[in-house]
């Protein structure tokens, strides 16, 4: 059995202990958390909670650490912090910064002889394989990402780390007109603000300062600054009634043409359609921990992304069983 540890318990922590308990050769053995542990609740209550400040005395007791922190202030920290004691997987999705946050974890576990997966889930993850595998077969073509429309839990979270925010909610919203002319063929040149917009909803504390907290999310680098972005001010009670699920979903088009004279044109397009962010994306998780495992087990050490697995240590099947029943 592979030895779970889940370093963080909120939507995406709770997704992983549904997806650790649909792994027949896995078992949960701890959650760790920054809030009191005897006022959390897991879902499965045998399972033990701690503080954060006690996972290094069990790095015996646990193969792969998952965390499942914020990739804004969270991940950058943590995840370099727990690869001293744990091989680990994270869902750090903040692509601008992924090389910077790749040598940072790769420097410590070289030196623990840990393995450290980063940036796992569907975009940077899944996506991101998918765009790799285009790029390779149609060699003259041009890539497309699109996303939503759905609920980004990484800049909702990055909404709710600005002081005066008490919750909220940002959802991701394709172009349509973009979206459109890809599918066609036509291959446009188009901007990040052309291919997506941004709407908001926050709920402000009582007394803080709106148009503070609105010029923040609309200048913020990496998340808002280069998209049109709506924010709009709700209560509490509108959050939660009209924005308590967590969908999201998206596309990787890969448009190209192959010929002579380049002549004949193909669309590769993957996919995802997702009642639930934090759970599909802990789904994925999860399968990278089982590699995590199989690795360090090898003897390997460092820093990997999804382009370093094989595809094999994914699955529980056997080499001769992913034969037989899905090549």
């Amino acid at each position: 059995m592979i030895r779970i540890g889940i370093f963080g318990y909120g939507n995406l922590g709770r997704g992983v202990e549904c997806a650790v308990k649909q792994n027949s050769d896995m078992e949960l053995v701890a959650i760790f958390t920054r809030r009191e542990p005897s006022a959390l609740k897991p879902l499965y209550p045998e399972t033990p909670v701690y503080k954060v400040e006690d996972a290094p005395k069990m790095a015996d007791k646990i193969d792969v650490m998952i965390l499942c922190g914020g990739s804004a202030t969270d991940l950058p920290k943590q995840t370099p912090e727990m690869v001293k004691y744990f091989n680990v997987v994270d869902s750090f999705d903040t692509h601008a910064k992924i090389p910077e946050h790749f040598e940072n974890v790769d420097h410590v576990a070289e030196k623990s002889g840990k393995i450290g997966i980063i940036s796992v889930g569907w975009d940077p993850g899944m996506f991101s394989l998918n765009r790799l595998m285009a790029n390779c077969i149609l060699t003259y073509g041009k890539d497309y990402t699109f996303w939503g429309k759905g609920v980004s839990q990484g800049h909702s979270d990055a909404i709710r780390r600005i002081e005066g925010v008490l919750d909220a909610k940002q959802y991701t919203i394709p172009v349509e007109s973009s979206l459109e002319s890809v599918r066609k063929g036509e291959n446009p040149d188009l901007t990040t603000r052309e291919k997506h917009t941004r709407l908001c909803y926050v709920v402000a504390k009582d007394g803080a300062d709106k148009e503070r907290i609105e010029n923040e999310i609309k200048t913020m680098p990496n998340y808002f600054a280069d998209y049109d972005t709506t924010v709009n001010f709700i209560s509490k009670e509108e959050l939660d009634r009209d924005h308590k699920g967590i969908p999201h979903g998206g596309v990787v088009i890969r448009s190209g043409q192959t010929g002579v004279n380049k002549e004949n044109k193909h669309i590769i397009e993957y996919k995802l359609t997702l009642d639930s962010n934090p759970e599909f994306t802990a789904s994925v998780i999860v399968a990278y921990a089982r590699s995590a495992y199989r690795l360090n087990k090898e003897g390997q050490k460092g820093c990997k992304t999804v382009f370093d697995i094989p595809p094999a240590y994914l699955s529980p099947l056997s080499a001769s069983e992913l034969r037989k029943n899905l090549l």
